[in-house]
């Protein structure tokens, strides 16, 4: 099969670009290397069937050429981390919705099956956890940036849902919760891999805001498993499925573990977010946990790796790093 990662180029795409490649598909990839980097493909580069074309999904012509040469698309590109959404507001915005709106319109052409990457931005600020795919969404204000993003891919998820219903295109949507693992970069202000540097660096790690704000991590490679398998599924399509895992930890208690597992004394300090985000415009959530009953159900997917594993991965693969470069930044 000839599929198409948007993204590809990315810190989740490279990965499933990896395992679409050993199940022996001729995969393409579209990055245009804004948040990507090629090496991130190193691995794979010498793959006859890997083809990868430098370019933006807002692209239309490029997007159509590439469309009509594959039967199925993983729809990943995307503004990535809340450092560029705050910098960056009007790109995050029309590099969401406008690049899903040219995919969707060859996928739907072409009649390419497409999985959507959404987010666990769109539930917002609500308090009712764990949040369940049919659940409410809460949102601030719009002068707020940090919103910016939840509500662009709440549009990229109607659009989908959209061409399901009125084109028939078949569509699944898959929303993320903190993916991390090897090669995900800490420059767009991603928590792990800045905490995993630190440590290794003897640097302090800085915690924003108080800490006692919680998130859920899940490893890479458990979470391109759900996606190949909420593709592979054809009663998936015209859904929406939590992809995440709901061990939850508190971001002070992640700095503590990752200090624990590298065996530095590095410090951990806070930081107020008025000096992260010194233009204003971010709020931040307390608690953000998926419910996954909805995708262990539909295909019996559930994560296999706890965080003292994820964040173990992740500080080996940065050790490595440091190796090589002679610095952990």
């Amino acid at each position: 099969m000839n599929i198409l990662v948007t993204g590809g180029a990315g810190f989740i795409g490279s990965h499933l670009v990896e395992r679409l490649l050993q199940a022996e598909h001729t995969v393409y990839v579209l990055d245009d290397l804004s948040t990507g980097v090629i090496q991130n493909l190193d691995g794979v580069s010498g793959n006859k069937r890997l083809k990868v074309r430098i370019g933006s999904v807002l692209d239309a012509d490029l997007v159509e050429n590439l469309m009509r040469e594959c039967e199925s698309v993983y729809h990943l590109a995307s503004a990535v981390g809340v450092q560029l959404i705050m910098n960056q507001p009007i790109d995050t915005i029309e590099r969401i919705v406008l690049g899903t709106d040219i995919v969707l319109k060859y996928a739907s052409r072409y009649r390419c099956k497409t999985l959507i990457a959404s987010s666990s931005e769109v539930y917002g600020k609500s308090n009712d956890v764990p949040f369940t795919e049919d659940g409410d969404r809460v949102e601030g204000p719009t002068y707020m940036h940090r919103w910016a993003y939840a509500a662009a891919k709440a549009m990229d998820e109607f659009m989908g849902l959209a061409h399901a219903k009125t084109t028939g295109l078949p569509v699944v949507v898959a929303r993320l919760f903190n993916t991390v693992g090897p090669r995900q970069s800490g420059q767009y202000g991603m928590v792990l891999p800045r905490f995993c540097r630190a440590a290794l660096a003897g640097d302090p790690l800085y915690v924003y805001g108080d800490g006692r704000q919680t998130r859920c991590f899940a490893h890479v490679l458990d979470i391109i498993k759900a996606l190949q398998g909420l593709m592979d599924a054809d009663h998936t399509c015209g859904e929406v499925f939590n992809v995440g895992t709901d061990e939850e930890i508190p971001i002070m208690g992640l700095a503590e573990l990752v200090v624990e597992l590298a065996g530095t004394e590095s410090a951990i300090r806070t930081k107020p977010y008025e000096e992260v985000y010194p233009t204003g415009g971010f709020e931040d959530m307390l608690r953000r946990v998926p419910c996954v009953d909805k995708i262990a159900k539909a295909i019996g997917w559930r994560p296999t790796r706890n965080l003292r594993q994820i964040v173990s991965d992740v500080l080996a693969f940065e050790k490595a790093k440091f190796g090589r470069s002679g610095s952990a930044r």
